[in-house]
């Protein structure tokens, strides 16, 4: 009895934690949400919460991280920018992901900026596309975000009606 609350004290920590990490890229939100979601139902005997309901709340997960892996470079791509400034953008995730906030903010926009750049395009237009690889990062945290409440949302409802 103690370790299944000691379970699911760390699943809804997980949950939680996971929400927050939706807005901050420093935390690995999608996963730590469905990490919460399939400690509570394993210590739950999966009674609630049983395979299609996983493989659904999984499934939106994943929907959820590759979206955010690809919003700066289709920011990038919708304001017409090269094939340098795409793969910079890119790389520029990527990279960012071992800095922190700063390098998960940063980081696309410098690179798509830099891969602009390097076509032998104007500061003015890389600095646009810069601005829209950005932009498409904060499209992908809100879409991350919304999903994310999504996953919640129906463990909340297995939870209810299993």
């Amino acid at each position: 009895m103690l370790f299944d609350t000691v379970f699911y004290t760390l699943g809804a920590v997980l949950i939680i934690g996971g929400l927050v990490g939706a807005i901050l890229p420093s935390l690995p939100g999608v996963p730590m949400i469905f990490g919460g979601i399939w400690l509570i139902a394993a210590v739950d005997d999966y009674r609630h919460l049983g395979l299609w309901w996983l493989l659904l709340i999984g499934a939106l997960g994943a929907v959820a991280v590759i979206v955010d892996f690809i919003a700066s470079t289709l920011g990038a791509k919708r304001v017409g920018a090269s094939k340098r400034a795409l793969w910079g953008a890119s790389l520029g995730t990527f990279v960012g992901m071992f800095f922190g906030i700063p390098g998960i903010l940063l980081g696309p926009f410098i690179g798509a900026l830099l891969g602009e750049l390097s076509s032998g395009t104007s500061v003015l237009r890389s600095t646009h596309v810069g601005i829209g690889t950005w932009i498409g990062l904060l499209c992908g945290t809100l879409v991350k975000l919304v999903i994310s409440l999504v996953m919640v949302g129906l463990f909340g409802v297995a939870m209810l009606l299993g």
